[in-house]
């Protein structure tokens, strides 16, 4: 069994208190995915991702319609840093022939989404005309739960084995000999590239696949992306549809490298 400090994720089984969240929430994500402002904002690679970043309406708790999000995995997830208060979780969904190019997307950022699976670190974000990175929103963990039956075909979430612990030390020793309090200014691009290139090379590619009632964890530093569809053409029109949580460390990025 994948073990989340070790691997840098874990699967946990299907629980009665997730699938009554998933009931819940399940009108309310359809709902967002409909919404002529979400979709505006939110459906990119020529239709076949709808991003939806924060859009499903749940409260700080996670709790959708007075449904309260409980089971395993949140208990798990706050074992790590505590309860802390989550945003509107984000609403991923994924139809056939997933990925097409994106709006002003590069050839070779297509081609990276396509051979890489899209592989980043969540919340080390790009900024300015050279994309460079800086540590902005350094999160907790990341939370999935599914909302839709899919097969493992259909853009799997993909994660690199053991990557969090090379991430961990690459951008550390970036961060060394400056002031914690000011890592999250620090252009760490240089670091993060070469400790990509190093997972690429040293660390196991794995598909992660759970339905709903299941949920995951995903370590803070894992590189983790969404893998081509692969599987028939034939989907519901829901998709592969999945919610994120991705509460930030009131710590900030010293925090989340100082932590295991």
């Amino acid at each position: 069994m994948p073990d989340l400090a070790r691997d840098g994720w874990a699967v946990f089984p299907s629980d009665t208190a997730v699938l009554d969240w998933v009931a819940a929430a399940l009108p309310l994500a359809r709902a967002a995915v409909a919404d002529p402002v979400q979709r505006a904002k939110g459906l990119v690679c020529e239709g076949t991702w709808f991003v939806g970043v924060d859009a499903l309406d749940n409260d700080a708790s996670g709790a959708v319609r007075g449904t309260p999000l409980r089971g395993a995995v949140r208990d798990a997830a706050e074992q790590l840093f505590g309860p802390l208060p989550l945003h509107p979780a984000q609403v991923s969904v994924v139809w056939p022939g997933y990925p097409r190019p994106r709006d002003g997307e590069s050839d070779a950022a297509f081609r990276y989404r396509q051979r890489r699976d899209g592989a980043h670190l969540d919340g080390l974000l790009p900024e300015g005309p050279d994309r460079r990175r800086f540590f902005r929103e350094p999160h907790a963990w990341i939370m999935g739960l599914p909302l839709t039956d899919s097969p493992i075909e259909a853009s799997p979430l993909v994660v690199w084995r053991g990557s969090h612990h090379i991430l961990r030390r690459a951008l550390r020793r970036a961060c060394q000999g400056h002031p914690p309090e000011r890592w999250s200014d620090l252009d760490l691009t240089d670091a993060y590239s070469s400790a990509r290139s190093e997972v690429f090379e040293s660390c196991e590619r794995v598909e992660v696949h759970a339905t709903p009632g299941q949920g995951y964890l995903l370590h803070r530093l894992a590189l983790h992306g969404v893998a081509p569809w692969a599987g028939s053409e034939n989907a519901t029109s829901d998709g592969r549809m999945i919610a994120y949580f991705r509460p930030i460390l009131p710590g900030g990025a010293a925090q989340s490298l100082e932590v295991e």
